[in-house]
């Protein structure tokens, strides 16, 4: 372990023999200065945590370095075969404007059309669209009137349109900006005013017309052969409360509570209906869940960093190489290994675990001991006995083609909720929370379908549904 090029467990070390051999110390000052020693190593590798060790993301490593790119031999740019996304021209512009020659510079004599040399400019045109409706009014000869139905929806003298209502939610829940702001951009794009009480309004309409839809998707992920599952903590009103996420391939659900445990999962209302393989990262309210489990592998890589960096274990940066192998042969094998090499690599995993227990025993537990409960371990020693006592979730990615190596998927759904922690510092209600969960569950399952988010809302503001929910 080094800061600043200075190797803080050989000087931890040196202390320690120093402070041991000094005999002119008193037991006071000895048990002060171990004291200290121990603070200082526990900040030291708490200063060594990064995103290849622990589960801090990337973003919070100091002074972090892009990885140089290894040599291919290839030229820059894109290569024969590759699909680029370059400006095409379209068809049908909305927009034509021909560019007549000015014949007063051409030299005398006769000239005809043969046609033209076309290019084509993208633009925007962001600007208000004022519907107006006039039903018409029709009288009989004794008097009585006869008004020509509004279109469905219309309902008030003036009113704001789906189009808008989308546009503001779009941005609301998806692009995840405040209130204030999109007040601001209708203000100053469209000059339209559109207050914060309406914008909620509008994310409490879509939030109501979304009640058949979550239902639908607690079915759909509880009768799902694989889940993926996980939780992160978020700020409501100044209070600590637990963001959960349950998801797949197709389907995605974010549910907020109070708590983390299984309180909140049973109010979730999905897992506790779930028979098929959970992949998680080992948090152990998950395997009181009546299903088969298979636990993260990219979590135990950084945790076998940490192990091999921190407290200098060998085997961990043995084992952490092991499984990257097992993962590439699982990817060359079509995802899934023959019986016999599957077997030959869970010998080679367990026999690299008896070498580990030599390396990282099992604390000593004394005679007389004062405490109650069990003996304390290192954290390198609780990722051996996991891996050794799960061996069965560890490496079911090897005999599964549906269980991937890790929990990405789960943890990519999840991602977006911290950059919303992040813009808007917290949730200031339960219904807010529940609010963003409901939606964001709806148009994170409409990205996984190919239905873009702008797209869903505006079908659902219109009393339509995308093509994969009917």
């Amino acid at each position: 372990m080094k800061i600043e090029n200075i190797d803080i467990q050989a000087t931890i070390e040196k202390a320690q023999i120093l402070v041991s051999e000094d005999k002119q110390l008193s037991a006071a000052t000895k048990s002060m200065f171990e004291i200290l020693i121990l603070i200082i190593t526990l900040l030291a590798n708490r200063l060594n945590l990064n995103s290849t060790n622990s589960s801090k993301p990337p973003s919070r490593d100091p002074n972090r370095k892009k990885r140089p790119r290894e040599k291919t031999g290839k030229k820059a740019g894109g290569q024969n075969g590759h699909i680029g996304t370059t400006l095409q021209k379209v068809d049908n512009p909305d927009r034509v404007e021909e560019i007549k020659v000015d014949r007063r510079k051409l030299p005398a004599g006769q000239y005809r059309q043969v046609g033209f040399e076309t290019r084509q400019v993208f633009d925007i045109d962001i600007s208000r669209v004022v519907t107006e409706y006039r039903a018409q009014i029709l009288e009989d000869d004794k008097g009585n009137r006869f008004v020509a139905a509004f279109p469905e929806g219309v309902t008030k003298a003036v009113q704001y349109g789906t189009g808008l209502k989308a546009h503001a939610v779009y941005m609301s829940q998806f692009q995840l900006l405040p209130y204030n702001r999109i007040q601001d951009h209708f203000a100053d794009q469209m000059g339209l005013p559109v207050s914060e009480g309406s914008i909620f309004n509008f994310n409490k309409e879509v939030f109501e017309l979304l009640a058949g839809f979550e239902n639908r998707v607690k079915i759909e992920l509880a009768a799902s052969d694989l889940a993926h599952a996980d939780e992160t903590g978020i700020n409501m009103g100044g209070k600590g409360h637990w963001l959960h996420l349950v998801s797949n391939e197709f389907w995605t659900y974010y549910f907020p509570h109070e708590k983390r445990g299984m309180e909140g999962m049973i109010d979730m209302a999905v897992l506790p209906n779930f028979k098929g393989v959970l992949c998680h990262d080992h948090w152990k309210p998950y395997y009181k869940l009546n299903c088969t489990h298979a636990l993260c592998n990219a979590h135990h890589l950084r945790e076998l960093t940490r192990a091999f960096e921190q407290d200098n274990q060998q085997w961990a940066q043995k084992m952490k190489t092991l499984l990257e192998t097992f993962n590439i042969k699982v990817n060359e094998a079509g995802g899934i290994l023959e019986a016999k090499e599957s077997e030959k690599c869970r010998l080679e995993y367990r026999a690299l675990l008896k070498e580990a227990e030599i390396e990282c025993p099992e604390p000593d537990i004394p005679k007389e001991k004062r405490k109650r409960g069990r003996t304390k371990k290192t954290k390198a020693r609780n990722l051996l006995e996991r891996l050794r006592d799960f061996e069965e979730d560890v490496l079911r990615f090897m005999n599964n083609t549906n269980v991937p190596f890790t929990n990405n998927l789960g943890e990519n759904d999840i991602r977006m909720t911290k950059v919303q922690q992040k813009i808007s510092g917290c949730f200031r209600s339960m219904e807010g929370a529940k609010i963003f969960c409901r939606i964001r569950s709806y148009l994170s399952t409409c990205r996984k379908h190919g239905v873009k988010a702008s797209q869903a809302l505006e079908l659902l503001l219109k009393g339509k549904l995308p093509d994969f929910l009917m």
